[in-house]
């Protein structure tokens, strides 16, 4: 199947995020003439002035934009942007950045591995460090361990923090891997759709581990591709806000009551 044969759609959620305006100059700066890849955006109820500003976005053809007047979660907007869609989607976080457009080589790599149904790049900061997102396995203690803010802890689990972070995982290949971030990641339609796409009742947060469990139950696998990379403008909001911390706690008691609780 050639690339040009395939429908792909970039998918993005916001909730009044700053960021998106620098992430879609550089997505439609990236694409330049290629109009092939169709972007829906889908608006979770943001501030009036926020909603102007991106409507200006619809001069663009390949550009559409669904403004919701609630805000129903990360989940849920992506699922009304990707049910019932064909081809190949691009679950893309409004705070990442593309420096050369390697969308449909991403997609065309996820398209020679038909038992994968998930691919994921690296995923870098700002300064190109890597942000280590691949998990192969979830528990309570490693989660809450990343929170912790006294270094001296953090260097006596090192170890444990590294494997838990998939530091070993190489560099110059593909592996398959258990888990990918939801700040990015390509999509088989076909296959995000027979298991009726995201859990929307994460309102944010674990809802990219829950899909990816789902994709492992129904058979098939995800594939970290590191050849491949973003920039993803991570602010790590849990972290920072009580708010955001308390919708994290609430997701991880959802994700851990549904595929059972790990403590170690």
């Amino acid at each position: 199947m050639k690339v040009n044969d395939m429908n792909v759609t970039v998918s993005i959620v916001t909730h009044n995020s700053d960021k998106i305006f620098l992430s879609l100059d550089s997505l439609i700066r990236s694409l330049g003439k290629d109009q092939s890849i169709q972007i829906k955006i889908f608006d979770n109820a943001s501030e009036v002035k926020y909603q102007e500003r991106l409507a200006k976005y619809l001069e663009y053809s390949f550009v559409s934009i669904e403004f919701f007047e609630e805000n129903k979660g990360f989940g849920f907007g992506h699922n009304a942007n990707l049910l019932g869609v064909s081809g190949y989607g691009i679950i893309f976080n409004p705070d990442i950045i593309l420096s050369e457009n390697h969308l449909n080589e991403m997609v065309k790599h996820l398209a020679d591995h038909p038992k994968c149904g998930l691919l994921a790049p690296k995923i870098l900061n700002e300064d190109g460090t890597t942000q280590y997102l691949i998990r192969n396995h979830l528990d309570v203690f490693d989660y809450m361990l990343r929170f912790i803010p006294f270094k001296f802890v953090k260097r006596l689990f090192a170890k444990r923090l590294a494997k838990f972070e998939c530091r070993d995982l190489p560099d110059d290949q593909d592996s398959f891997v258990r888990m990918i971030s939801g700040s990015f990641m390509v999509v088989d339609l076909v296959k995000f759709n027979e298991i009726n796409g995201f859990d929307d009742r994460y309102f944010m947060y674990f809802e990219d581990n829950d899909l990816c469990r789902k994709m492992e139950q129904a058979g098939y696998k995800a594939l970290y591709s590191p050849q491949f990379s973003v920039i993803h403008l991570y602010e790590r909001g849990a972290v920072k806000n009580q708010h955001l911390f308390f919708i994290f706690l609430q997701s991880m008691r959802k994700y851990f009551q549904k595929w059972g609780w790990q403590f170690f």
